[in-house]
């Protein structure tokens, strides 16, 4: 079957969708990536087929200038710059260049990334089926768990009075943050004609929807619709782009690898604080990932004990990592899983706070908000983690967890699972058989 994906252009996505893809590919299936010229690199680089669209609105180097507006800002300030600034713009030039682009490869389904919002209108217009991937924290609309931009404890352990007002809370945010994309997605709808009817808060006419979450490290939750799946994480080391890094420069000792990932990334505060934090530690060093948006002559000088990169090989790192002190974006936190390595988290925004609260909910680690970081505390937390063994104990269960139960290889039976299924029904009722 040749299978189109469409993915947001951002690493936290396409490292996951290109392993996905990788993972079909080696399967037998025709894999061809659609997406805006920014995703191009990582999609070649995983050696899978790549379509450009939207270049006239997002040329080379368009959407990555813009997403990194976001670099500065924190907590509720950048989701709603990302749902009203960013996203709009790009759903609305996706939603009129990919049918022809679907036109143009063949695919015969589509794979989409849940972030990618509304995009779906596209498949379903043109009768094509698709299969939703959540590649960040998957969103419970339902209101039976805390919404994922915020970092509080599932309801169960929260006071029978609040919990009516965290969810009306939480559900007039989500209405507020998707309200711009709303109104993209009608104009859609009404301009061809289009019949929407979606029964509840987590109705889908995708073939299946499937997160790369292990179920063990979600909240408690019944109330996914039956086509929802959880899988585990899509890592493939050889999918990614080899990244230099100064072995010879570690010495040895236990070290901690920090990293606030690629996007919310561009507050030296909070780099200072991670180095002030670690230095005092006797026998320990500290590998800083520190990214692209800060420059780092504001961080020096760096403690004696410190290795500061720009980018760093994460996976590799993690291997040997005595801790990580990361972002909580969900890949970070099953890359640190995968290897049991338990974590210190500093939720920056969007799904991380979500992720923060499952990372503490399950004991394989702390996390500490933005807002109440300081040195003390951020050191309180390390020494916690990194002394009691119970945090390593609980991560190690993790990993062996994942590596009984790939995550590429259930999201791959279960896309076939759900094509062939379509596939058949189409038969049996005489429509259009992919």
């Amino acid at each position: 079957m040749r299978i189109g994906f469409v993915s947001l252009p951002l690493p936290a996505h396409l490292n996951p969708m290109t392993a996905l893809g990788r993972k079909l590919k080696s399967r037998g299936h025709a894999v061809v990536f659609i997406g805006v010229p920014d995703a191009e690199s990582a999609v070649r680089t995983a050696t899978l087929d790549f379509v450009p669209f939207c270049e006239k609105e997002y040329p080379p180097g368009e959407f990555d200038k813009q997403r990194g507006k976001a670099a500065t800002l924190h907590g509720l300030e950048v989701v709603r710059y990302t749902c009203r600034e960013l996203m709009p713009g790009l759903l609305e030039s996706a939603l009129e260049h990919l049918p022809q682009k679907i036109a143009e490869t063949g695919a015969e389904a589509l794979i989409l990334d849940t972030g990618h919002s509304a995009i779906q209108l596209v498949p379903m217009r043109l009768g094509i089926p698709y299969i939703h991937i959540w590649n960040g924290l998957n969103m419970d609309l339902s209101g039976s768990t805390p919404p994922t931009f915020f970092s509080w404890p599932p309801y169960e352990k929260t006071p029978e009075w609040e919990v009516a007002a965290r969810k009306a809370e939480g559900m007039k945010f989500f209405h507020e943050l998707v309200g711009p994309m709303v109104e993209v997605a009608n104009s859609y709808v009404k301009k061809h004609g289009m019949q929407i009817d979606f029964s509840g808060p987590t109705a889908t006419t995708a073939k299946a929807v499937i997160s790369q979450m292990p179920k063990e490290f979600d909240f408690p939750i019944s109330s996914w619709p039956p086509q929802f799946h959880y899988a585990g994480p899509f890592h493939d080391a050889e999918a990614r782009e080899q990244t230099p890094f100064p072995w010879e420069k570690l010495t040895g000792q236990p070290f901690l690898y920090a990293s606030l990932g690629t996007v919310v990334n561009g507050l030296g505060n909070v780099y200072r604080t991670i180095l002030q934090a670690v230095e005092p530690l006797a026998g320990i060093q500290l590998v800083l990932s520190a990214g692209n948006h800060i420059d780092l002559k504001e961080l020096e000088p760096f403690p004696s004990n410190a290795i500061v990169v720009r980018k760093a090989p994460q996976i590799e790192l993690l291997k040997r990592a005595l801790l990580s002190i990361t972002h909580a974006g969900l890949n970070p936190a099953l890359e640190c899983l995968a290897q049991g390595v338990p974590m210190v988290a500093i939720p920056m925004g969007y799904d991380q706070p979500g992720v923060a609260a499952r990372i503490a909910y399950h004991g394989v680690g702390e996390f500490v908000e933005l807002d109440e970081l300081t040195v003390e505390r951020l050191s309180e937390l390390i020494q916690m983690v990194r002394r009691q063994p119970g945090y390593r104990e609980k991560a190690r269960a993790f990993q062996n967890l994942i590596a009984r139960r790939p995550g590429l290889e259930v999201a791959a039976d279960v896309i076939e699972h759900a094509l062939e299924a379509n596939r058949q029904a189409e038969l049996a009722t005489g429509r259009r058989a992919y």
